[in-house]
């Protein structure tokens, strides 16, 4: 277990655009607090996936997302991936995925974290500390 948080470690160190953190990339879904280093952590395993093109554990993660709901992301331009986020604290590999995504653009950037709870079908809302336009 230690050689797998290692190795995370390492993806997240060489993932350079991830490895500024910033208070405003802390978020809070509903009643699910995230840190920025949670945060950080998520995106820099979408990241890696991203970049191999590999999923995680058998799943679609990370998936492109199209941005329905026209979140402003900062001014990113896409294209975006969506990731699992948990609130566990655990990297997500595979099975239900929970309500909550961290969102990247295609350099590996974080976008912003999105969930469903409190929208309406699969839709998703901005958690607090992601904008809307």
């Amino acid at each position: 277990m230690k050689f797998l948080n290692l190795l995370s470690l390492v993806a997240f160190v060489s993932a350079a655009p991830l490895a500024e953190l910033a208070a405003s990339d802390e978020a809070t879904c509903g009643t699910v607090y995230y840190s920025s280093e949670a945060v950080a952590s998520a995106s820099a395993a979408a990241c890696e996936y991203v970049q191999t093109g590999e999923t995680a554990g058998g799943s679609t993660y990370p998936h492109r997302y199209k941005n329905y709901e026209d979140f402003y992301f900062k001014g990113l331009e896409g294209p975006f991936y969506e990731f699992p986020i948990l609130s566990s604290g655990e990297t997500y590999d595979g099975g239900r995925p929970g309500p909550d995504r961290v969102v990247i653009d295609g350099e590996c950037e974080i976008a912003g974290v999105i969930t469903h709870t409190g929208a309406d079908g699969n839709a998703f809302v901005a958690c607090e500390g992601t904008s809307k336009v």
